[in-house]
């Protein structure tokens, strides 16, 4: 059975892939972020007297949706 070493044909695949994860990591990490700043953002709501329901309807989700944003 021939390894990566044996086929230079296949490197380019390879080295897509590596490209690949590591373009997932990143949009995982900004993912995390962007996430941790939405559930700042609806508590800064919240503590300015707005409902989950408010920000909710503003938003076009569901409550529920705003109760996982702030639970995360």
């Amino acid at each position: 059975m021939a390894t990566a070493k044996d086929t230079p044909a296949h490197q380019p695949a390879f080295d897509r892939i590596r490209e690949a994860r590591a373009e997932a990591i990143r949009h995982t990490l900004l993912a995390r972020e962007f996430a941790r700043e939405r559930r700042d953002l609806v508590r800064g709501l919240i503590d300015q007297g707005l409902s989950q329901a408010d920000i909710a309807r503003e938003l076009e989700v569901t409550r529920q949706a705003i109760q996982k944003w702030l639970a995360c």
